[in-house]
């Protein structure tokens, strides 16, 4: 059976943890930071974790995810 292509632009946004979860970075964190308070930055800059819904479409993009 052949391989199945990983996809690259979601390799980027996604990494796989042990139990099985899928982990990726807040959004809006780059720019326009001067209008946001101290404690959203802050949260911003925490890794979270996909629903369960997401992650099932997540790992589809991502097979072998490390």
């Amino acid at each position: 059976m052949p391989k199945i292509k990983t996809r690259k632009s979601a390799a980027k946004r996604y990494s796989i943890t042990g139990s099985g979860k899928v982990k990726y970075k807040k959004q809006g964190l780059r720019h326009i930071l001067t209008k946001k308070s101290a404690k959203r930055k802050r949260k911003l800059r925490q890794a979270a974790t996909l629903s369960p819904a997401e992650a099932k479409r997540a790992r589809q993009l991502v097979p072998y995810g490390k």
